[in-house]
């Protein structure tokens, strides 16, 4: 974007929880070869998998690039089945959500 991190406002839209969201070694071993600090956004569960909170990984790289305005985040698609469709919840039936983007002059 040809704006300065700064001026920029993130909001973090539904995503699934770190609840929810288990992911194996190799994505931990991905994650922690960019920045070995989002480990704390990964909490090793009872099968030996790593659940990762999206929140707090997308907060992290934005705050990285130098943005400090991050609204959002929190809402679990996989938990929340009244505003939010879920893939794995929903046993491979989706629907669509949108995200707007917008530049101000």
């Amino acid at each position: 974007m040809d704006r300065e991190p700064q001026l920029l406002t993130a909001w973090l839209g539904p995503a699934i929880g770190p609840e929810h969201f288990e992911v194996g070694p190799e994505v931990r071993q991905a994650l922690l070869a960019h920045d070995g600090a989002a480990a704390a956004a990964l909490t090793l569960n009872t099968r030996g998998r790593w659940q990762a909170d999206l929140f707090q990984l997308a907060r992290r790289r934005l705050t990285a690039i130098g943005v400090s305005r991050i609204y959002g985040g929190g809402w679990c698609t996989y938990r929340d089945s009244k505003r939010c469709f879920s893939h794995r919840r929903d046993d491979g039936c989706s629907g669509r959500m949108a995200t707007l983007v917008w530049l101000d002059p």
